[in-house]
């Protein structure tokens, strides 16, 4: 049986290199569409086919599949797995637009990939050294009043920022049970993503809505359609613990320990990233080129003070705090290598997809037209790509469709005031619907790896879809796109 896994693997990673070789064969047509793009000054968006995404697909079906049929191979090889769709991108992609795919390959790691890679590492590094000590007892009652602790949390310190925080309590208190998974699963649908819709802290792209015009307390507006969602949520999980709580055997009684935090000077540290994040918001200093792509110079400065925040965070906590903590660094490992590839290979989605009506995608685009239409194929598209493009193309489109030749900052506050659901739609689509999938929004992966490194045997990235955000979540966000969206 071993063998016969270690063929197929052999055979699949032989795969990605004849993949490359025939991206390369069928370039010649890019090639000439590229130049003539270029000629015209197109977006590469409007030149790149749907089938350009196949990497993409690849790799996320690399993420999908291995962990399910070769676990053990997996955990030792997913950078080489990782680095090889890249690879099969990358080599056609330079290769028939030189010097555009050269500088679209630079853009997205120093203007995306660098800076959410340190953001992550930080708010990880900063919340591992705040430890929660004492007696939890994984109770329904407990588990729910944390889970919404969580989900209010993150609208303050985003959903990354209370993911990294409450995981690994909500885990210690539950490590007598067997049966966890539900409770890492609702985690990840309340904390890692519905919980951080009413401010522009909570998730990327409201920040980036806040950064294009949209007032920052404009998202409280949210808290109806969270509602609709969240509270079922929590009763849909307390039915679902309780039924497992009465039939787990619990632990005899010892000494309980008091309930304490330590560390909890790292909570400055938070604070401190917040602020930087909240402050490259609001603060405009100006650009400096850096290997041909323009970066803001407030972006810099807030991803040197996140770089600050988790090294001084390493440099003040006890490292008997980490150890109690069970702090390890694979979790953002993982991450990193893993989204590494993922940036590379979304390149072409995000390039059809910002083109609009000009892409490959421009049907379903031209087919939002109302307020149901912008929530479902916004929430879709974020469920798979980094929302906040997605939110992005969408928020342009309601813009230029109602308000066509209007600067944007006048358009943003008609859209407010004259269309307003539209907006709704589009924002609770990429937040809400980021908890479809493993790969919707970055906390979830990490929440994942963390309980799977605490013992939790989490569900494929199928299984999760099959057993829990589809019939769970769908039912909800049909009864929403009923309630306010029709």
């Amino acid at each position: 049986m071993r063998t016969c896994t270690r063929m197929r693997m052999g055979r699949l990673a032989a795969a990605a290199p004849a993949c490359a070789a025939a991206l390369a064969v069928a370039a010649p047509a890019l090639a000439s569409e590229g130049e003539g793009a270029a000629g015209a000054g197109m977006h590469l968006g409007s030149v790149l086919p749907l089938w350009s995404v196949i990497p993409f697909a690849g790799i996320l079906l690399s993420i999908a599949l291995f962990p399910l049929f070769a676990p053990h191979w997996w955990h030792r090889h997913f950078p080489k797995v990782s680095a090889a769709w890249a690879l099969v991108f990358a080599l056609p992609f330079l290769l028939r637009f030189r010097g555009e795919a050269v500088h679209e390959i630079l853009h997205i790691y120093l203007v995306d990939y660098i800076p959410f890679i340190i953001l992550l590492w930080a708010l990880y590094t900063v919340a591992g050294g705040i430890f929660v000590r004492g007696t939890l007892s994984g109770s329904p009652r407990l588990n729910v009043l944390l889970l919404l602790i969580g989900t209010v949390l993150a609208s303050c310190v985003g959903t990354t920022g209370a993911s990294m925080i409450l995981i690994r309590p909500v885990l210690r208190a539950n490590a007598w049970r067997k049966r966890k998974v539900h409770t890492v699963i609702f985690f990840i649908f309340l904390v890692s993503n519905i919980g951080g819709s009413l401010t522009p802290l909570g998730d990327p792209p409201l920040f980036l809505g806040f950064l294009h015009g949209v007032p920052f307390f404009w998202t409280l507006h949210l808290i109806v359609p969270m509602l609709i969602v969240a509270a079922p949520l929590l009763a849909i999980y307390w039915l679902i613990d309780h039924r497992y709580y009465v039939r787990e055997k619990r632990p005899e009684g010892g000494d309980a320990e008091p309930f304490r935090i330590e560390g909890l000077h790292n909570t400055i540290f938070l604070v401190g990233v917040m602020g930087a994040v909240l402050l490259s918001g609001i603060w405009h200093a100006g650009t400096v080129s850096v290997l041909g792509v323009h970066m803001k110079i407030q972006f810099i400065v807030r991803d040197l003070v996140l770089l600050l925040m988790g090294m001084l965070s390493l440099r003040t906590t006890s490292e008997q705090i980490h150890r109690e903590n069970e702090f390890t660094w694979f979790p953002i490992q993982e991450v990193a290598f893993l989204f590494a590839g993922i940036f590379m290979t979304i390149i072409p989605a995000l390039a059809i997809l910002k083109a609009g009506e000009h892409g490959a995608l421009a049907g379903l685009v031209r087919f939002a037209r109302e307020p149901a239409q912008y929530f479902w194929i916004t929430g879709s598209l974020s469920s798979f790509l980094d929302n906040a493009p997605t939110y992005l193309t969408f928020f342009n489109t309601a813009l230029g469709r109602f308000f066509p030749g209007v600067p944007e900052h006048e358009a943003v506050h008609h859209l407010i005031r004259e269309r307003m659901l539209y907006l709704e739609a589009i924002s609770t689509g990429a937040v809400f619907m980021g908890a479809m999938t493993y790969i919707g929004n970055a906390p979830n992966f990490m929440v994942r790896s963390i309980a799977e490194e605490m013992g939790v045997a989490m569900p494929s990235f199928f299984g999760y879809l099959a057993r829990w955000s589809i019939p769970v979540l769908i039912p909800l966000f049909a009864i929403l796109t009923l309630l306010l969206y029709r």
